[in-house]
């Protein structure tokens, strides 16, 4: 019987050759010059101002939000449809979360963002779910209006610098997506990239940090603030450390250690080098060859790749709603198909039907898209090494189970 996983990473010559010339060559393990190699290939790669690679994307929202200062008494806007990690960066650090519902693709939804504004409301943190981009300019429009920024209270440097609340893109899924003709990492004031491994780029565990703040910010000076914050807040890095002779630093800020390590970059180097050539349009192959055989059903309700708009998806995750179906007939499908060897998912359970979130006073029924969207959603394998073989299966599965 042949395995289809549903997700594996790519590990081919190119990272096998990054990795060994990390191990073998520099003489480095922790943050050191692949680091700062990955930082510069993905800061050219976004057109970001500036990158700053840090250990998972949590850590790397965390490193944001405190950047900006938020804290205790403070409120973050997320959707309810999306991983935990999007609330729990801004609970680890004393924050709350209010929670909002999504569009049909999704997204975040402006107009119940917009509701959701109070006087202490310091960072709206959007979720470009499965690769496709959030309505950033509907977004920024809305933080940008006099009624918002009336009733923003600056308690930072930063945060009056802005004078109104961070943006704070959640593109765990969305690199070399494309908002309006602008690259995932440009989009809002600060982007976070993960490298997880089953991200369209992997460092194994990882993330980035990309800065696109308004004239007023010195990208330099916050990169570097950033930089020391996610090393225990030590004023020089371990890799200015090793000049000889010259070891001194000081702790200047009760900082994180949220730090990437070079074994890490080498993969990530490997793959973003050969991104937009090979492994971007690899993925757009096969989620177009999914559209295609799939849209021959009528129940299938496929996602969007492209818009007229200028807005593309990065092919991250297939999610595939099918009308008609109830949670426990996707539930039964899934099992059913992981025992002929195919790996399918959700993406992903609602926040609000999980135990802590329950526990904080959150209830389903207050997110009504967000449930229509979960109960028939599946997600399909899509992932560079995937073969067009292999999709054709999954498909002729798909139209066998749903008739």
């Amino acid at each position: 019987m042949n395995k289809i996983p549903f997700s594996q990473p790519l590990i081919d010559e190119d990272v096998v050759a990054e990795v060994l010339d990390s191990l073998v060559n520099t003489g480095w393990l922790t943050s050191g010059p692949k680091v700062m190699a990955l930082e510069a290939e993905v800061r050219a790669y976004t057109g970001a101002q500036a990158v700053v690679c840090v250990n998972s994307w949590t850590s790397g929202a965390m490193l944001a939000l405190k950047w900006f200062g938020v804290g205790p008494g403070d409120e973050v806007i997320i959707p309810a449809y999306t991983y935990a990690a999007t609330a729990l960066c801004a609970l680890n650090i004393g924050a709350s979360v209010v929670m909002v519902d999504v569009l049909d693709d999704f997204t975040l939804d402006p107009a119940q963002l917009e509701r959701a504004i109070t006087p202490r409301t310091k960072a709206i943190i959007p979720v470009d779910l499965g690769g496709w981009p959030a309505d950033y300019e509907r977004i920024r429009d809305i933080l940008e209006d006099e009624s918002v920024r009336s009733r923003f209270i600056p308690a930072t440097v930063a945060q009056e610098k802005l004078a109104r609340p961070l943006i704070l893109a959640d593109a765990a899924h969305s690199i070399g997506a494309l908002y309006k003709g602008l690259k995932s990492g440009t989009c809002a004031d600060l982007t976070v990239l993960s490298f997880h491994s089953v991200k369209n780029i992997t460092t194994g565990e990882g993330g980035a940090v990309c800065l696109q703040l308004p004239p007023l910010f010195e990208p330099e000076v916050e990169y570097r603030f950033m930089k020391l914050y996610s090393l225990n807040g030590q004023s020089r890095t371990t890799y200015e450390k090793n000049i000889p002779g010259d070891w001194r630093y000081d702790i200047v800020e009760q900082g994180l250690k949220v730090n990437m390590p070079d074994l890490s970059a080498a993969v990530g180097l490997a793959q973003i080098r050969k991104y937009d050539q090979q492994l971007l349009p690899e993925r757009f192959e096969l989620f177009r060859l999914y559209q295609e055989l799939l849209g021959t059903n009528d129940r299938m309700l496929l996602p969007i790749l492209q818009s007229e708009s200028g807005t593309s998806s990065s092919a991250h995750l297939f999610l595939l709603r099918i009308d008609g179906m109830t949670e426990p007939e996707r539930d039964r499908i899934i099992a059913d198909m992981a025992q002929e060897g195919i790996g399918l998912n959700v993406h992903y359970i609602p926040l609000p039907m999980m135990t802590l979130f329950r526990n904080l006073g959150f209830r389903m029924e207050d997110y009504p898209n967000t449930l229509r969207l979960y109960r028939n959603e599946i997600t399909l394998p899509l992932y560079n090494g995937l073969t067009p073989d292999s999709v054709r299966m999954v498909c002729d599965k798909m139209h066998q189970y749903t008739g």
